[in-house]
C-alpha cells in the first residue's frame, strides 16, 4: 500500500489554501510483473493453439508427398523429448539453489539447464535440415507446412529462451541474487515450463499421432 503525504500550499491572496498529496511508496503492485508475464503466456497459448488447429486440418494432405509414419524418427524425437523435460526438472533445481541464495548452484543448474535446450534445438535443426535434404521441405505439402510451422515456432521460442537464460545468468554473476534478479529468474522458469507442457502436445498430437496408418 502507498503511502501518501498531505502538503499544504500557500494560497494566493484572495484565494484559498490549496492541499496536494505526494505519493512517497511504491504505487504499482507486488506482483505487477508476474501477472503480466501471465497475461503474456496466454496470447502464446493463443498462437500455439492456432498452430494446432491448422495442424489438425492440414496434417493428412500429403499431395502424394511422405506420411508423417515415413518421416519421423521416433527414437530421436524421444530423445529430444527427453532432454527437453529433463531441462525443467534441472531449473526447478535452480530455483531451489535461488531460494536458498546460493549464487553458484544457481548458476550451475543454470548452465545445465542451457546445455539441455541447447541439445534439443539442435536434434530439432538435424531434422528440419534431414527434411529439406529428401526434398521435404515445408513447401512439398501442405502436412510439411503445417509441420515445419508448429516445430519451429517453439523450436525459435526456446532458441529465445536460451538466450534470455544466458542474460540472466551474466546478470547474476554481475549482481548476485537481487530482488529483481530472483523476479527475472521465476518468470524465465513459467516461460520454460510452458515450452515443456507445449512439446508433449506436439510430441503426442503430430508424432505419435503421425505415425499411426
Amino acid at each position: 500500500m502507498s503511502d501518501t503525504h498531505a502538503i499544504h500550499l500557500s494560497g494566493q491572496p484572495g484565494h484559498p489554501e490549496e492541499l496536494s498529496f505526494h505519493v512517497t511508496g511504491d504505487h504499482h503492485p507486488a506482483n505487477s510483473t508476474l501477472l503480466g508475464f501471465w497475461l503474456y503466456l496466454m496470447s502464446d497459448c493463443l498462437i500455439f493453439a492456432c498452430l494446432f488447429a491448422v495442424y489438425g486440418v492440414l496434417g493428412r494432405n500429403y499431395a502424394d508427398g511422405p506420411t508423417g509414419a515415413q518421416v519421423f524418427e521416433l527414437p530421436v524425437v524421444a530423445l529430444n523429448t527427453s532432454l527437453l523435460l529433463l531441462s525443467s526438472i534441472t531449473y526447478g533445481f535452480s530455483v531451489l539453489e535461488m531460494q536458498r541464495d546460493r549464487v553458484r548452484g544457481t548458476l550451475i543448474w543454470l548452465a545445465i539447464t542451457g546445455l539441455l535446450g541447447a541439445g534439443f534445438i539442435f536434434l530439432e535443426l538435424r531434422e528440419f535440415a534431414h527434411l529439406i535434404a529428401e526434398h521435404n521441405g515445408p513447401q512439398r505439402s501442405a502436412f510439411l507446412s503445417s509441420f515445419f510451422t508448429l516445430v519451429g515456432t517453439h523450436g525459435l521460442h526456446v532458441t529465445f529462451g536460451i538466450i534470455w537464460l544466458i542474460t540472466l545468468m551474466v546478470q547474476v554473476g554481475q549482481k548476485g541474487l537481487i530482488h529483481e534478479n530472483k523476479r527475472r529468474l521465476m518468470c524465465l522458469s513459467m516461460f520454460w515450463h510452458f515450452l515443456d507442457v507445449v512439446w508433449v502436445g506436439v510430441f503426442s498430437f503430430v508424432y505419435l499421432m503421425g505415425v499411426q496408418p
